[in-house]
């Protein structure tokens, strides 16, 4: 059986910039953030400048109620220890590439409810990851 601490161990530390300092600022004190659009209202994911429906950079940030449901995954069978990569659909809308932890990868499914949670990286920022609701 794989060791569960280095299995929720992700490798590298994020780099950061002025458009997603907030966003990993708030991974830090555990909560997922996104943006939010001023102009049309419509929240988005990745953290950037500029709104991607509308083009406006009148941005805020709100928090994710961590809850969301599997788009599509997969799950590499042959690494070293196997783990889940998947596009999680958030609550509020924006869908995100991810992880999905803690969990029998063959009961995965497509519409999974899950819930978000941080795993430490090796630099120790923590990740947002996902595990079975």
């Amino acid at each position: 059986m794989a060791d569960p601490q280095r299995a929720m161990s992700f490798a590298g530390m994020p780099e950061t910039n002025p458009e997603t300092k907030p966003y990993w600022d708030g991974c830090a004190a555990g909560k997922l953030l996104v943006r939010r659009c001023l102009s049309c209202g419509k929240p988005h994911h990745y953290p950037r400048a500029l709104c991607p429906f509308c083009f406006s950079d009148r941005l805020d940030w709100i928090e994710a109620s961590g809850k969301g449901i599997v788009y599509s995954f997969s799950v590499m069978q042959r690494a070293e220890i196997r783990y889940a990569i998947a596009y999680v659909t958030l609550a509020e809308g924006p869908t995100m590439m991810t992880n999905i932890v803690d969990c029998d990868f063959d009961r995965l499914r497509i519409g999974m409810d899950v819930v978000l949670r941080f795993a430490p990286s090796e630099g120790g920022l923590p990740l947002p990851v996902f595990t079975p609701a």
